[in-house]
Order: C-alpha cells, then sequence, then structure tokens
C-alpha cells in the first residue's frame, strides 16, 4: 500500500468520469500488425482506473504512449494533444487502436477534458498561435495565463497549462508532463496535479517520474512483455534505480563505466 496522506484522502469516495477500458480483441483484424503486436497491447483485456489518478509506466516502446493516445482519441480530443476543441494534424501518425476500444464511462459528465502530449506540445502552442492570428477576437492564450506559450520554455508553459487552462471536473491525460521539467518544479507539478483531483478530476498519465508517481493512493501499470499489471510504488524500477543510485552513486557509477574502460582498454 502507498503512504497515507491525510490531504489527498478526500479524493478516494469521488467517482469517476472513466471507470476502465476494453479492447475489444475480435476487432482487431492482425494481431501482428503495430501497434497490437506490442505485448501489452496485444494482451490487454480490460484496464480499471482510479477514480482518481491512475499511472502508466514502463520502458520506452512498452505501449504506454501509444495507449494513452488511444485514449485520448476516443475522448474527443487531438491526438497531439490539446483540449476536444483544438482539432488540427501536424502529422497524422497515430495508430488504429482507438478503432478497437471501448471506453467504460462512470458516474457525470467532465465539464472539461485535456491531452498533453509532451513530444508534441510545440504543435499544440503552434495551432494556438495561428488561431490568434486568423481569430484575434477569440484571445486563444487568455485561458493559458494570457501568454503565448511559444514565449515561455517548455516547463513554464506546462506550468501554465496547470495553473490556467486546468479548471477541474474534468479529465486529463499527461503523456511524459516531467520530460520539461526540472525535479523541483516536477514537485510543484505535484502540488498542481492534487488541485486538479481536489477540484472532483481525473487523470491518467504515463511518466518516467519517480517523484510524480508518489502520489498517494494512486493506482500504477507497469507495461511490460509479459502484458499490463498493477504495481506498487515501491516495486517500480523507476523508484528502486533512483533510490539505488542516490544512495550509492559513486558505486553505481563504477559498476556503469567500469565495463566501458574494460572495452577502451581492449581497443587499444
Amino acid at each position: 500500500m502507498h503512504r497515507s496522506n491525510p490531504h489527498a484522502k478526500g479524493h478516494l469516495s469521488q467517482r469517476s468520469f472513466l471507470n476502465a477500458v476494453r479492447l475489444e480483441r475480435d476487432r482487431v483484424q492482425n494481431f501482428a500488425a503495430y501497434p497490437f503486436c506490442v505485448p501489452a497491447i496485444q494482451r490487454l483485456q480490460r484496464l480499471e482506473f482510479h477514480p482518481a489518478v491512475t499511472f502508466l509506466v514502463g520502458e520506452n516502446g512498452s505501449g504506454k504512449s501509444t495507449l494513452l493516445e488511444a485514449i485520448a482519441v476516443k475522448l474527443g480530443c487531438n491526438a497531439e494533444g490539446g483540449g476536444s476543441g483544438l482539432q488540427f494534424a501536424t502529422h497524422d501518425t497515430h495508430s488504429p487502436l482507438h478503432r478497437c476500444l471501448v471506453l467504460e464511462r462512470g458516474g457525470g459528465t467532465p465539464s472539461d477534458r485535456f491531452f498533453l502530449r509532451a513530444e508534441s506540445f510545440y504543435n499544440v502552442a503552434s495551432e494556438l498561435e495561428k488561431i490568434e492570428a486568423e481569430f484575434p477576437s477569440r484571445i486563444p492564450f487568455e485561458a493559458y495565463g494570457g501568454k503565448s506559450l511559444h514565449a515561455q520554455s517548455h516547463g513554464e508553459a506546462f506550468l501554465s497549462l496547470l495553473n490556467n487552462r486546468l479548471q477541474g471536473n474534468g479529465i486529463y491525460l499527461f503523456d511524459e508532463p516531467e520530460s520539461a521539467l526540472s525535479p523541483q518544479r516536477q514537485l510543484s507539478a505535484l502540488t498542481l496535479l492534487h488541485r486538479l483531483v481536489c477540484e472532483h478530476s481525473q487523470l491518467v498519465i504515463a511518466t518516467h517520474s519517480p517523484l510524480l508517481l508518489a502520489y498517494p493512493q494512486a493506482k500504477i501499470y507497469q507495461l511490460s512483455e509479459a502484458g499490463i499489471a498493477e504495481i506498487r510504488y515501491t516495486d517500480t524500477e523507476h523508484y528502486q534505480i533512483t533510490r539505488d543510485f542516490l544512495n550509492q552513486p559513486e558505486r553505481m557509477l563504477d559498476i556503469l563505466l567500469s565495463s566501458q574502460d574494460d572495452d577502451l582498454k581492449s581497443q587499444t
């Protein structure tokens, strides 16, 4: 079990907007084709979501971003990111997975939804710039703190999104939000994510960050060659590797770098 947090207990009684996602396996034409050949996707049956925060973890290529993208598209969000009202395509590369998914809705209807995709957040900012140029009266950046996202660093723009655009009572999907954030800013983001939870929001987050993963009482799923399985925070590689490195950095560096030194010596 995760350690308790008296400030987080209140979210346990809230209802889910999204209870689960199912793969309609009879609609998959070829499990040998991408993305259905990815082991975690290939073995997907039904995945239940926590009413507050669900994390997806796994190695690069494990399918977490692909699954998150498909859920976002199924919810009516743009595959490159943004809310349900922001529809554009810089490069149409999203997978057909969403066509084979079924979302099991929960109680109530979210008043907001947003998909943050770190790798294409620049494209979202560019689209907002385009809207502002074509329709000045719409003032698209007003919802983001009144300042162009391109006039901010990547990390500042993401925190501006959390602080201003996301108003709560929504379902929010984040794909590797930590990629632009320093450790200190990740802690700030953790506080802002908790604010959204307290404002009756549901979050699904794909991440590599042991700091974000520490959010109490969240559900964590690990995607791997064996499929998808729930895992405790302290059992994740993210936690264990970070802990081991910080506890004994010299020993870890010696192990990591000695093999390279041996290779260099053998080449001389």
